[in-house]
């Protein structure tokens, strides 16, 4: 998958991307101080989310658009969407904002109208929210943009995955990534199902990545171990300041320590080969050899008496030591020397 010129997928570092949701608390001065934040703390791209509270749902009191339990207990749909909406008219400045700032910016549209917005702003790539992965009308309205889609797989099964992913290729999308999701806010850990990503890769051939809802940064942190190309994670300035999102949310200086830790996790990671690394090749010569360890004659005998397999390793390797012993001296050899085949008669 290529955004914008940036590579994403195998031998590559893993495309991080900051998601401001709803964190913007509908200020315009803390969404620009986001995208800030997001490229101090060595994010790849910062993500929207286009929608408005119409788009969405109906404003209803109704017990069917009442949510029950966790962080929004008691909230109504259009309530919620309404506090978590960005003003459409601050995208396109936020959008010039993060690429001044070196940041790729694109959006989650929710709806076609959101698609069409997002086209005259020129986004570099869509991603699909979870809740969103079975839209199909949505999915061929972003797909024949022709852009990268990005895909998280929150709750669907393997049945809708597929679904979702000819839906997009069959509508002349760019090239897809599928993102492991656990649609809870806050997700735990345990049900977090890391070792999925190889199989969505596998199986349907795309790069892979995390849309990451747990606390902390361990496992994002985990999925670039196991093969994730991408990595989304919530950014808030500070999460005393409140907001629907802010509980799950990374503050500036968290991101930045998550990024940093992802980027050594990335460089130990290497390229699988079998082989010395730099800082250990110096330290080769403390290996086992073999050295003469008493005064010996010309013409005696070597014997496990006058020579042994010791640290360091100037002298011949340990695994000729069966073959040496009963081998004379060729001269008079003191004690402490690295034995090689000159001194041997053979």
């Amino acid at each position: 998958m290529d955004i914008a010129g940036r590579r994403i997928g195998g031998g590559v570092p893993t495309y991080i991307v900051a998601e401001m949701s709803a964190n913007h608390q509908r200020e315009l001065k803390r969404a620009m101080a986001l995208v800030d934040a997001a490229a101090e703390a060595g994010a790849d791209a910062v993500k929207l989310q286009t929608f408005t509270p119409d788009t969405m749902t109906i404003a209803s009191d109704k017990e069917h658009f009442r949510i029950s339990g966790g962080l929004w207990n008691g909230r109504t749909l259009y309530e919620l969407y309404q506090e978590a909406a960005m003003p459409w008219d601050w995208q396109p400045e936020l959008t010039v904002h993060a690429r001044q700032r070196g940041l790729q910016l694109f959006s989650t549209p929710f709806d076609e109208t959101a698609v069409d917005f997002l086209e005259t702003l020129d986004v570099p790539a869509y991603k699909i929210a979870s809740f969103e992965l079975t839209d199909h009308p949505l999915l061929g309205k972003v797909a024949r943009t022709g852009k990268p889609v990005i895909l998280s797989t929150g709750m669907a099964s393997r049945d809708e995955i597929g679904a979702a992913v000819r839906v997009l290729r069959d509508h002349g999308a760019g090239a897809i990534a599928l993102l492991k999701c656990t649609s809870a806010y806050p997700a735990r850990p345990e049900e977090m199902n890391l070792r999925v990503l190889k199989r969505l890769a596998e199986e349907f051939g795309t790069p892979v990545g995390l849309s990451d809802h747990t606390l902390g940064d361990t496992v994002a942190i985990t999925a670039v171990t196991l093969g994730a190309a991408i990595l989304e994670k919530h950014l808030t300035l500070a999460r005393k300041d409140g907001g629907l999102d802010a509980a799950f949310s990374l503050e500036p200086d968290e991101f930045s320590r998550m990024v940093r830790a992802i980027r050594t996790t990335e460089a130990a990671l290497g390229s699988g080969e079998i082989q010395t690394a730099p800082g250990e090749s110096a330290n080769r010569i403390f290996r086992r050899s073999i050295f003469v360890v008493q005064d010996t004659h010309a013409g005696e005998p070597f014997t496990p008496d006058n020579i042994r397999v010791i640290r360091p390793g100037h002298g011949l390797a340990p695994a000729h030591f069966d073959e040496i012993l009963g081998k004379r001296a060729v001269a008079d050899i003191s004690r402490g020397t690295p034995l090689n085949w000159d001194l041997i008669a053979l």
